[in-house]
């Protein structure tokens, strides 16, 4: 390789930059968030679709309080939550991003309309 250093115990911190050490550990974190708060997820009620509006989970025309991409995670969330979809999945079915569905999830399950799958 370019490298003769590269993975040896010879390694040179002079190839080290400040900026892309700092890069990498935002990317570790950000790896660490997502494994930790990864779940499975079950629809307590798979057969009708719930009522988000009077739970306050749902936009009221005039009033943007929450947006497209919040409902858009919400609706993904209770599609897919049979117990077998973790939220990964779900992020890579629907385009949306990890914390998005996440965010839904925590919200629908408060509102007793998901619970964690065992």
């Amino acid at each position: 390789g370019k490298f003769a250093e590269y993975h040896t115990s010879d390694d040179n911190l002079k190839f080290v930059q400040p900026q892309f050490l700092g890069d990498s550990y935002s990317k570790y974190l950000q790896t660490i968030f997502v494994l930790e708060n990864n779940k499975k997820y079950l629809n307590l009620n798979p057969k009708c679709e719930p009522q988000l509006g009077k739970r306050g989970l749902y936009r009221q025309i005039g009033g943007q309080k929450i947006s497209k991409n919040s409902e858009l995670a919400m609706f993904w969330m209770l599609s897919l939550s049979d117990g077998l979809h973790d939220i990964i999945g779900i992020s890579e079915k629907s385009g949306l991003e990890f914390e998005v569905l996440l965010e839904a999830a925590q919200k629908l399950e408060k509102n007793n309309l998901l619970k964690l799958a065992d």
